[in-house]
């Protein structure tokens, strides 16, 4: 199979990127200074990522906003143009997540639907948009400095707010930048044509952005309990059992799924998702039994080692009688590790007010 590139491929060559196949995509999974390193960057400074391989779907005209709303999970009366809102696209048969998304409203009657990489089709069956991801680059820069480095290129950067949208312009070309990302830090997402986009990297870099791959994205996400399709969502799973609730808006007439949700809710929940915190350096994977009195309760779904607090950590769905502060067993290899279940998330989030 012949991966697809991002128009910043050569960007991260240049900049001695590890790269690995991902939905498809080639894509940077670490430069020289290390996952840690990157993550660490995020967390206490301003980390750059290539996010291009995810998807936008773009939808106009008078019905957009009853199509979306007749379709996704979330209210979008609860927000206004100029603003976005993360939301689920469900099996309206079984109620999983077929794909969690971000919506952004950029206009009266105009939306950048984004999906994951893998899902962009299946989104244009059930959004009949049109797909432009391939007219595009995304980069997501994040971290508590993430504002203020982009504000001599971009004064946007620093002004729209957290889940806020606005439109800019970058050597002459339309861009949109929203206060968004994956990290549980501050920063902002930027789509920019192709045309400019390694011209933008390149100067963001430059300005003192650390290039991130893929693996600290993964690492800031599981410290900040965000989910990860394919793992803690998916087929067979519903956003009531991620504990995204939240996400979903019984008070609407109509959306794909929610009948299925109402009867999940009248039968009880089967399982939940939780936090597994270790107290040793050994880092949590995903896959492996979760074990409670000799009985196996469930699995991880995702795990590594967590830079900021130096243990491991996993997410997992358990029976629902389970409780934080009890400890249990993860089977790794052959081998018992003891964890705690904890809250979520691992690290707070420090999103701008």
């Amino acid at each position: 199979m012949t991966l697809k590139r991002t128009v910043l491929y050569d960007n991260h060559c240049q900049l001695n990127a590890k790269l690995v196949e991902f939905g498809g995509w080639e894509m940077p999974l670490s430069y020289p200074l290390g996952t840690v390193a990157e993550h660490m960057a995020a967390r206490n400074d301003a980390a750059i990522f290539d996010i291009s391989h995810l998807g936008t779907v773009r939808l106009e005209g008078p019905q957009a906003f009853d199509l979306l709303q007749r379709t996704l999970t979330n209210d979008l009366d609860k927000i206004s143009p100029g603003r976005a809102q993360y939301t689920h696209l469900l099996d309206d048969s079984t109620g999983a997540v077929t794909d969690d998304i971000i919506v952004w409203w950029t206009g009266p009657n105009a939306f950048q639907i984004m999906p994951n990489a893998s899902n962009t089709s299946r989104v244009l069956a059930a959004i009949p948009g049109t797909d432009v991801t391939g007219d595009r680059a995304m980069l997501a820069l994040q971290g508590p400095r993430a504002r203020s480095l982009a504000h001599p290129l971009l004064h946007q950067a620093a002004e729209v707010p957290h889940f806020g949208v606005a439109e800019g312009t970058y050597r002459g070309m339309r861009i949109f930048i929203a206060g968004t990302g994956y990290t549980g830090e501050d920063g902002v997402e930027i789509s920019v044509p192709n045309e400019v986009a390694p011209a933008l990297w390149e100067e963001l870099v430059h300005l003192g952005a650390t290039p991130a791959g893929l693996g600290a994205r993964d690492t800031l996400r599981l410290e900040a309990g965000l989910p990860l399709y394919g793992h803690e969502l998916g087929e067979g799973i519903t956003p009531l059992q991620a504990g995204l609730g939240w996400v979903v808006a019984f008070a609407k007439p109509q959306f794909l799924g929610k009948q299925a949700l109402v009867r999940e809710m009248e039968h009880g929940l089967a399982r939940k998702l939780i936090g597994l915190r270790g107290s040793t350096r050994q880092p949590l994977r995903q896959g492996h039994k979760i074990i409670r009195n000799g009985l196996q309760i469930g699995f991880t779904t995702s795990g590594s080692y967590s830079p900021v607090l130096q243990v491991g950590i996993a997410m997992g769905f358990v029976e629902p009688d389970c409780l934080p502060g009890e400890h249990v067993i993860v089977e790794s290899k052959g081998r018992e590790i003891s964890v705690e279940i904890v809250k979520l998330p691992f690290v707070k989030k420090a999103y701008a007010k």
